[in-house]
């Protein structure tokens, strides 16, 4: 890129970068550009005041990514859909286990499943999730350390977790923004995929619960394999080309 760019010139090119990659981070702009990451953090801001685009912890999203982001938002999509997949993931879960529930919906309707459990410990970096199991005496929740993002609700950053490596996980249950058959589970959050990578590591079994609309899509960031799933837990609606070839692969998909 050129040198010596003028201010309205360059925030025009990063808003056209942002609309192309659909997420950058302050620091490759920095670079990109020849400036300071002070001055890329102010030209996003510029763009975040005028609602082009979305801050994120350490850079930026486009706009039409904000819902991806936005857990409130989430929560009023395929509503029945995640309910019974919640259902069903909760029934895998016995007294006395400790699982993992990630940061996504489908998750959440997962903990207000098992609110009745006993013995159960639940590890989470969802302030939702956390928040849903207060009234529930028989469940432990454990949560690691992070940043918070207002948007997911939820504490990302790695350094806490090592504090969890105590705990035999036996399952973890994983939504993403979606599942291929080459990229396997993906997340458009770079920083929650990060997590969740960190975190599948830890479980003996990763299940993905995810609805229709998460099959055939691509994140940023991939967090599990394909190969690494122990079932995936998905709606009738499910597009069956997909689900067959990811059964052919060995994989469990139960579709409820």
């Amino acid at each position: 890129m050129k040198d010596n760019w003028y201010l309205e010139e360059r925030q025009q090119e990063i808003l056209k970068l942002i609309n192309q990659a659909r997420r950058v981070t302050v620091a490759g702009l920095s670079q990109s550009f020849g400036v300071s990451e002070v001055t890329i953090r102010a030209d996003l801001q510029a763009l975040a005041s005028q609602n082009l685009i979305v801050r994120t912890h350490g850079g930026a999203v486009s706009a039409s990514l904000a819902p991806e982001l936005s857990l409130a938002l989430r929560l009023q999509q395929q509503v029945p859909q995640k309910n019974r997949i919640g259902t069903a993931a909760a029934e895998l879960v016995a007294d006395g286990d400790a699982i993992f529930l990630d940061t996504s919906s489908t998750a959440l309707a997962t903990a207000r499943q098992l609110k009745s459990r006993h013995d159960l410990t639940i590890i989470t970096n969802s302030l939702a999730v956390a928040q849903a199991l207060l009234e529930a005496p028989g469940v432990t929740v454990v949560m690691p350390g992070g940043t918070l993002q207002r948007d997911t609700m939820s504490l990302v950053g790695t350094d806490g977790l090592a504090l969890l490596q105590q705990f035999n996980i036996q399952k973890g249950f994983f939504g993403a923004h979606g599942l291929s058959l080459r990229e396997g589970l993906t997340d458009v959050s770079a920083a929650e995929a990060q997590v969740k990578h960190r975190m599948a590591r830890m479980c003996r079994q990763i299940i993905a619960v995810l609805d229709e609309s998460k099959w055939g899509r691509v994140g940023l960031a991939s967090f599990a394999r394909l190969e690494e799933l122990y079932c995936v837990i998905t709606s009738k609606q499910a597009p069956e080309e997909l689900v067959q070839a990811v059964r052919a692969a060995g994989i469990n998909v139960i579709q409820v």
